[in-house]
């Protein structure tokens, strides 16, 4: 009977190695402030990583196929659930992630005898009324990584998601030396083509992250990849602020590149 902890605690991190391991290959998603909003961008070679959740929360993802949809469609239930009983404006992604995602994935992930989500996850919020823009990180243990509250001094302006910790590390420190929020649409694109670059020459630990490895990587990556983007925008017209960018829109912006 005395063993019965150790034994979950072995089984937890037996668990962990797994997930992390079938994580490990994902293609890296960033998410960066514009000067109208939010751009959501990622190398794709066969499904769909970028999603709408509501008016103004949009979500990228890694892992499963399965359990992105199961995530996905939970998002949007309670997301929509809480925008009908109450109203769109009392939708947020903080109330989202906090009170029913996160709990969601700790349960399934210490549950040893059901299967865990295989699913890391970035969401993101536009911000109302001139405030920050909200970007928040999921893992599938239900821990999160949020850029900033009222509690914090200060707000990051992106959010990076990675199949490594040490390629998120790295993405982040390319982005911590960006000031993005005044960027155009298209600058917006090549900076984070170029953090999604890092991340990639992390992962295959192909040397550092200069500005020649990351060209040469950019060019390399991009023959037979999908570039697949989409924004919040503030000045839309729409309720709904997302928008899926066309592929000469994307290619227009990253066109010396390729």
């Amino acid at each position: 009977m005395t063993e019965e902890p150790y034994r979950w605690v072995e089984a937890i991190s037996n668990r962990r190695e797994y997930i992390e391991h079938q994580l490990a290959s994902g293609s890296p998603i960033v998410a960066v402030t514009y000067a109208d909003g939010i751009l959501f961008l990622t190398l794709s070679r066969e499904r769909q990583k970028i999603f709408e959740i509501y008016d103004r929360i949009a979500m990228g993802a890694i892992g499963h196929p399965g359990d992105i949809e199961r995530l996905r469609m939970a998002a949007i239930e309670v997301a929509s659930t809480e925008g009908f009983t109450r109203s769109t404006q009392d939708v947020s992604l903080r109330r989202l992630a906090t009170f029913s995602l996160s709990p969601a994935l700790k349960a399934a992930f210490e549950q040893i005898y059901g299967p865990p989500y295989l699913a890391r996850m970035l969401f993101a919020e536009l911000g109302r009324d001139g405030e920050a823009n909200l970007f928040t990180r999921l893992d599938f243990d239900g821990t999160m990584h949020t850029s900033g509250g009222p509690q914090l001094r200060s707000f990051e302006e992106y959010g990076v998601l990675a199949g490594t910790a040490a390629q998120a590390a790295a993405m982040e420190r390319h982005l911590a030396g960006v000031k993005n929020a005044g960027m155009a649409l298209d600058e917006a694109i090549r900076v984070a083509l170029d953090v999604w670059t890092v991340g990639q020459i992390t992962r295959e630990e192909s040397g550092e992250a200069t500005p020649e490895a990351i060209e040469a990587a950019k060019k390399e990556h991009l023959t037979g990849a999908v570039l697949e983007a989409a924004v919040l925008e503030r000045s839309t017209p729409q309720q709904a602020a997302y928008r899926v960018l066309r592929p000469e829109q994307v290619q227009k912006a990253v066109g010396d590149f390729k």
